[in-house]
């Protein structure tokens, strides 16, 4: 199965930009009656057939069309970019492929690295959708300091990944399903005490990520795999 995605898809036809439409004419060498799909990361997935096969415009006529409902149980992640942003990469890709629905960029005390291009983070985001066969792209919010994003309004269940002490309970133990759920996940040097105060005077809950002590974009990867599992929806 070959996915494509566009955020802009309107029945009974559509028009690839450039860069899709060389891949599926030049790379994949697909022809004018081939069959593909496409997604625009919202849940839609659609069957095409090639109507034009144009290395610079590929146009596809549109036949079936299914909805792919929503993850019932939202997972927001909210993790530092690690110093070396190719870690960071493989976190997106990862979570993506597990099915989370969104991220956020966090700026902490600890922080090695303040500053990333979303640009091109969106496109790491939109290759393992793809890959994955998915057809929910996760949201990816700005980069945002800790200290604001806490005090953001949320209706869910709110826990922030720590180690210092080992002495909090296991993320598996206390999430509840059927809840959205945001997870703080820290820098290199992990969070400050100052910064775990300040969370858990906002609502956050301390929580363990298990024995190990975990690289910043394996915790992510670790968190995002337990909810799935606890909430089973590692299905589409």
């Amino acid at each position: 199965m070959n996915l494509f995605f566009s955020p802009d898809i309107t029945p009974p036809s559509h028009l690839f930009d450039k860069e899709e439409s060389a891949h599926i004419v030049r790379v994949l060498r697909l022809k004018e009656g081939d069959s593909l799909h496409l997604t625009d990361g919202q849940g839609n997935l659609y069957e095409a057939a090639i109507q034009r096969a144009d290395p610079k415009r590929c146009e596809v006529s549109l036949h079936t069309h299914t909805l792919t409902p929503s993850h019932p149980h939202p997972l927001h992640i909210a993790i530092a970019p690690t110093k070396n942003i190719n870690r960071f990469e493989w976190f997106l890709e990862k979570a993506t492929e597990i099915g989370i629905s969104e991220i956020t960029p966090l700026v902490c005390a600890h922080s090695e690295r303040t500053v990333v291009k979303t640009e091109r983070l969106a496109k790491v985001l939109v290759a393992a959708m793809k890959q994955s066969l998915k057809t929910w792209l996760p949201v990816l919010h700005e980069s945002q300091h800790f200290g604001k994003l806490i005090r953001q309004p949320f209706s869910g269940q709110k826990f922030i990944a720590y180690c210092e002490t080992g002495s909090e309970e296991l993320l598996q133990k206390i999430y509840v399903r059927g809840k959205p759920t945001l997870i703080l996940i820290g820098p290199e040097g992990d969070f400050s005490p100052e910064e775990v105060e300040q969370a858990v005077k906002e609502g956050f809950i301390p929580v363990s990520l298990g024995n190990s002590r975990l690289r910043t974009e394996t915790a992510g990867v670790v968190a995002s795999a337990a909810v799935a599992v606890l909430d089973d929806w590692i299905t589409g």
